[in-house]
């Protein structure tokens, strides 16, 4: 098993693959590698930064054969620790492999290593008309590499899919040095197991990818949002299923019931008033004049459940100035509570309601907010337990509250987690939802690749 610490050859070694910069071992230069938007801490032993292939081959040779701990890591921008270095280990910044490699537009394809702004990207697309839809809450800042490593969702999966439907390939690096090349650049292709979808969600406990290979669409010409204002959650959610009834899939369907439009209005002057209980906020897209057809369908669904108020932004400017809303809940989040709990779970669309009056009482029984907000139409809702740490009382209450939460979304049929994953702070809840016959296929699968369980150790499964 790998020692406490890296013993002075070891540092060595690291230093000659990673000269200057790309090697650091002080605590003041390491120590925001530690962390991510979990707040959960542990100090790294070393970080590297590979800006080649052949540096993260023999890395992973090196850390196989001395059996130390592995923990790939982009932006640090997911919630559940899962680049946190808990045990102790060297962290491999991809930050440096950040290039867009090639384009092929003929193809609908490009060529990226993971280290690339996944915002920086789409506008280099958008530039020639391309599309990649993916586009995870911190698409500004957050890396191809990570969203494909955690298998990013966001506002557009409703139409577009999640991120694991635009990875056509992956090149990566197992522990031990070998090189594998999964899928290809072609859209179709069923040629033995299907490992490049294997690796997408594997949260960097499988493999160190060093470029992917991604599917791209043509870029929409036109788009629009609409807002609409109801008096009670049971007619936003059924103004929702008009809209699908009316054979409309929205690129997005985001749901912001009364407590977070409370939230909200506390730091921002809202187009609702405080008779509105419940939000929708769509965006539509596609060619003008198909466009212009969709926004009336939608518009005449969402009518027929007697909405307080219909916005709708057709430019630039007034969609971004009605998604500002949406983007204000989680700082306006923190009037109710200096800290907070953060679920993404996953319910099916018949038992939204359920589910969020259920999560209501559960914060109610134990005096705390909870907020839930989110992607209505794939019913991914995000949950925020709000509270004061430094209360041991409603430190003790929020933990309760979250096990209810977790426990009611499995009785209704959801799922854990839609896009944040387990990491460290679910991980103890997956025997809940996966049974011990699949837990051994997991594991199984992880000896295969990485049989001295060096890569991200103590995480997901």
């Amino acid at each position: 098993m790998p020692s406490s610490s890296l013993t002075t050859s070891q540092r060595t070694v690291l230093q000659g693959i990673f000269p200057g910069d790309d090697y650091l071992d002080t605590p003041e230069a390491a120590c925001i590698y530690g962390t991510d938007a979990s707040r959960r801490f542990s100090l790294p032993w070393a970080v590297v930064r590979p800006r080649t292939v052949d540096q993260v081959r023999e890395l992973m040779a090196w850390a196989h054969r001395e059996e130390v701990p592995l923990f790939p890591r982009a932006r640090g921008t997911n919630v559940v620790g899962g680049c946190v270095p808990q045990g102790g280990g060297v962290v491999v910044s991809c930050l440096a492999m950040n290039r867009t490699l090639e384009i092929q537009e003929e193809d609908f394809t490009a060529e990226v290593e993971p280290g690339l702004i996944t915002a920086a990207f789409q506008a280099d697309l958008q530039a020639r008309g391309l599309y990649y839809p993916p586009d995870p809450a911190s698409v500004r800042f957050s890396t191809l590499g990570g969203n494909v490593s955690t298998c990013a969702g966001g506002m557009r999966a409703l139409k577009y899919g999640v991120t694991r439907d635009y990875v056509l390939g992956i090149e990566a690096v197992l522990p031990g040095g070998e090189m594998i090349h999964t899928g290809s650049r072609t859209h179709k292709n069923v040629v033995g197991l299907d490992l490049t979808r294997l690796l997408v969600g594997s949260a960097g406990t499988l493999a160190f990818f060093t470029k992917l290979t991604l599917k791209l669409l043509p870029l929409p010409p036109a788009q629009a949002t609409l807002m609409a204002g109801f008096k009670s959650l049971a007619d936003a959610l059924a103004a929702a299923q008009a809209v699908f009834q009316a054979g409309i899939v929205p690129v997005a369907m985001e749901l912001m019931p009364v407590d977070v439009l409370d939230c909200v209005a506390k730091i921002a002057t809202p187009p609702w008033s405080d008779s509105t209980k419940a939000v929708l906020l769509l965006k539509c897209d596609g060619r003008p004049e198909g466009l212009r057809e969709e926004l009336r369908l939608v518009r005449l669904a969402l009518e027929s459940k007697s909405p307080q108020f219909i916005e709708v932004g057709r430019d630039g400017d007034a969609e971004e100035r009605l998604w500002e809303f949406r983007r204000l809940i989680n700082p306006a989040s923190f009037r109710l509570g200096k800290d907070k709990i953060s679920e993404d779970v996953t319910l099916p669309r018949s038992k939204v309601v359920e589910g969020i009056l259920g999560i209501r009482e559960i914060g109610r029984s134990h005096g705390l907010p909870i907020l839930t907000f989110g992607h209505l139409g794939d019913g991914n809702i995000h949950t925020n337990i709000m509270f004061d740490a430094e209360l041991e009382e409603q430190r003790r209450h929020a933990d309760l509250a979250r096990d209810e939460v977790l426990n009611l979304v499995l009785r209704l049929g959801g799922v854990l987690s839609g896009e944040h994953g387990l990491g460290l702070t679910k991980r103890s809840y997956l025997e809940r939802q996966v049974g011990p016959v699949e837990r051994g296929l997991f594991a199984l699968i992880k000896r295969a690749f990485d049989p001295k369980g060096i890569m991200n150790p103590g995480k997901a499964y």
